[in-house]
């Protein structure tokens, strides 16, 4: 007996059923037998329902129609309301110097802009005296 459990006659041991196996089949043919009742008891709602529904349809959009439009105004104003207050507390911490995330890339563009503004004025400042340099040689007498 050099083959040990690979054997012909242990084959049938290898195939046997244990307990798990046996508690996951009689699970699965359980939520099969349930999903199809459902499945059974949705199609013959739906077939007694269809006439109710096409009768009362005129009825059921337009309520719908302002059901979604509130819930949606609502969760909108609640949102936007979340984001505005989130804003003034970001903003309070930058203007108290509390350094909230982000704020870096503020500092970063406002010096920007600082800078561009002083460009923008120093150019200005140099075209202006180059006009009036120009309306003295036109009008010299002006």
């Amino acid at each position: 007996m050099a083959e040990g459990y690979h054997g012909m006659g242990n084959k049938s041991h290898e195939y046997a059923s244990n307990s798990t196996q046996v508690l996951g089949a009689a699970a699965l043919v359980t939520s099969g037998v349930i999903l199809l009742f459902l499945a059974g008891l949705t199609a013959v709602a739906l077939v007694l329902l269809a006439p109710v529904l096409v009768l009362l349809s005129p009825l059921l959009i337009p309520v719908g129609a302002l059901l979604f439009g509130t819930v949606v105004g609502l969760l909108s104003a609640v949102y936007f309301g979340l984001a505005l207050v989130s804003g003034v507390r970001w903003f309070y911490n930058y203007v108290n110097g509390r350094r909230p995330p982000g704020s870096d890339r503020v500092d970063y563009v406002r010096m920007r802009v600082i800078d561009t503004a002083s460009h923008a004025k120093d150019y200005a400042w140099g075209c202006g005296g180059y006009l009036q340099a120009k309306l003295r040689h036109a009008a010299p007498g002006a």
